[in-house]
């Protein structure tokens, strides 16, 4: 009987026909959703690295710009040279800034204002000038289509009707004297 059995698991071993089509299926859709998560994630590290550089950059001008006081349209539009790999930046991106006092903090709404390119244009909720020696918030929202929006970590995504999600930063300065 185990003679039987040994032959028959040698003979097994030793086979070579037949297709490995279960296990290419199986993995390659697999090894897929873990490429598609990867690019993804890797497309949203670069648009939010370079929008978080742009509204620095901005933001430093914005500090030690004196005398000059930039129109909400220039600030978008200087974000948007800065963060060149961003696509419809203009059309995508919405911003806020506020005048806040230190002594009692109170920031931002918790809920983000963002638009995208389908929607309809909205007024600005609120874009105010600081005075000298006054702390600022600049928050900058921009939205996007995911590369893979069914799949891996778009599918994880906060999608709108549209098909966009967003990236919010937020900056703080203080405005230069004059």
């Amino acid at each position: 009987m185990t003679r039987r059995l040994n032959a028959l698991l040698r003979r097994f071993r030793r086979d070579e026909d037949g297709t490995a089509t279960i296990e290419f299926v199986l993995y390659f859709s697999l090894l897929f959703v873990i490429l598609a998560a990867g690019i993804e994630l890797a497309y949203m590290n670069l648009r939010h690295a370079m929008l978080e550089r742009a509204v620095d950059q901005v933001v430093r001008d914005i500090r030690l710009s004196t005398g000059h006081i930039p129109s909400y349209t220039q600030v978008r539009e200087d974000i948007c040279d800065k963060a060149t790999v961003i696509d419809a930046c203009e059309d995508n991106l919405m911003l806020e800034m506020k005048q806040i006092d230190p002594r009692a903090f109170a920031g931002l709404p918790s809920d983000v204002d963002c638009i995208s390119a389908a929607q309809e244009p909205r007024p600005v909720r609120t874009f105010q000038h600081g005075q000298d020696n006054q702390l600022m918030l600049l928050r900058a929202c921009m939205k996007f289509k995911p590369v893979f929006p069914s799949t891996g970590l778009g599918a994880e995504l906060e999608i709108d009707d549209d098909g966009y999600t967003h990236l919010v930063v937020t900056a703080a300065f203080v405005q230069e004297p004059r």
